[in-house]
């Protein structure tokens, strides 16, 4: 072997995904194409971490981006899964906001078996990194990105929103997603050494406070905060309502943007409500989005059913 051959451990590696050729695109609905299974990352002694990207099938120019953040108590999911009541939805969820004229990333994460926060924060900004590093050929703009995560997911997808600076993102939506893992509440003690919260953090929050404080959103709420929309079942028992209320109040306090709406009726992942509202609020969340990033009014006109409360 000369010098000039590569190394045999370096010749049969993958290569990187900064420089890995996209694969070809599927065509899942006559909007819409799909890169799937993409990878954005390598992290040292982990699974190489993927996403799936849903695009408009005729861009005219840089598209939004949607930052996609899967929920399942950061020990289990799935990246292209936004919950039980929209997963036989036809078109998909993803297809619906790419068809509306977004890029959509759902992102893989790594999950509370394979490594302790901030590894899940870490990969969130490793994504971007890698959308923006190859925005040129997947036709994105990083500069107008919307985070939108469900329950652990939207955690995440909250505190990227709060903590990423380079660039700043437009925006989150967050659904019934923890804000808060240092305060008691109905049916979580942060003491408890054996909650999903805990073996996010690798102990108890009441053990490592500094910690917990780095992990909970409410605690990184700031004045230049970008736009939020919260939106949590009134009778959730997975993740109180009180946590999206709570970071809404210190948005407010803290002079960003917050709109709130708690839902009546509604558990964890939307149960307990009839599909035309699930319908509803996936419209107004994607509204929400649109008004932010695609530079004009939303169409969307998703209305509040009698009950409904929004705060502040």
């Amino acid at each position: 072997m000369n010098g000039t051959e590569p190394a045999p451990r370096e010749s049969i590696a993958a290569p990187h995904p900064d420089e890995a050729a996209l694969p070809p695109p599927a065509f899942p609905d006559p909007d819409v194409r799909l890169l799937r299974a993409v990878p954005y990352a390598e992290p040292e002694g982990a699974r190489p971490l993927e996403l799936d990207l849903w695009l408009p099938r005729h861009p005219s120019e840089p598209l939004p981006l949607v930052l996609f953040v899967h929920g399942g108590g950061w020990q289990r999911g799935r990246r292209d899964d936004m919950g039980v009541r929209t997963r036989d939805w036809s078109p998909s969820p993803f297809a619906r906001i790419a068809a509306t004229g977004f890029a959509v990333a759902c992102v893989d994460y790594r999950l509370n078996g394979e490594a302790v926060f901030p590894a899940q924060l870490d990969d969130l900004r490793s994504a971007l990194r890698w959308l923006g590093l190859r925005s040129g050929e997947l036709g994105i703009d990083t500069t107008r990105t919307v985070s939108w995560g469900e329950s652990a997911g939207g955690h995440l997808a909250a505190l990227l929103t709060l903590t990423h600076a380079d660039p700043p993102l437009a925006g989150a939506v967050v659904w019934y997603g923890p804000s808060d893992l240092s305060t008691a509440r109905t049916a979580y003690s942060p003491h408890d050494p054996n909650t999903p919260e805990a073996r996010l953090l690798g102990s108890a929050p009441a053990s490592a406070p500094a910690l917990a404080r780095a992990a909970s959103p409410v605690a990184h709420t700031h004045a230049s905060a970008p736009p939020f929309l919260l939106v949590h079942g009134a009778q959730d028992a997975v993740v109180a309502c009180s946590h999206s209320t709570d970071l809404a109040a210190s948005l407010e306090a803290n002079g960003a943007r917050a709109e709130l709406w708690t839902v009546p009726g509604a558990d964890h992942v939307w149960l307990g409500v009839p599909d035309p509202l699930v319908e509803n609020i996936f419209e107004h969340s994607l509204g929400f989005a649109e008004r932010l990033v695609l530079r004009t009014d939303s169409p969307r006109t998703a209305h509040r059913p009698p009950g409904s409360t929004a705060e502040p």
